[in-house]
């Protein structure tokens, strides 16, 4: 899966460090959800969204070739 977790948060107009802070997560923690290496707890994901303002369905996108 791809994020899109950066995306929504430039949309929204927050910084990293801001949503990071609401999430009680690291900066480097909210990089990794953003970069794909790892992903958000399901608790923490419905947070964000919720931070957001979007389902969490449109926090990321299949990759090409993705079944």
């Amino acid at each position: 899966m791809k994020s899109r977790i950066g995306e929504w948060i430039e949309k929204r107009g927050y910084k990293k460090k801001y949503i990071a802070e609401q999430l009680d997560v690291s900066q480097r923690q909210m990089s990794k959800w953003i970069s794909g290496e790892s992903y958000p707890t399901v608790p923490k994901l419905f947070r964000l969204a919720e931070l957001l303002g979007v389902r969490v369905d449109d926090l990321y996108t299949k990759d090409k070739g993705q079944p």
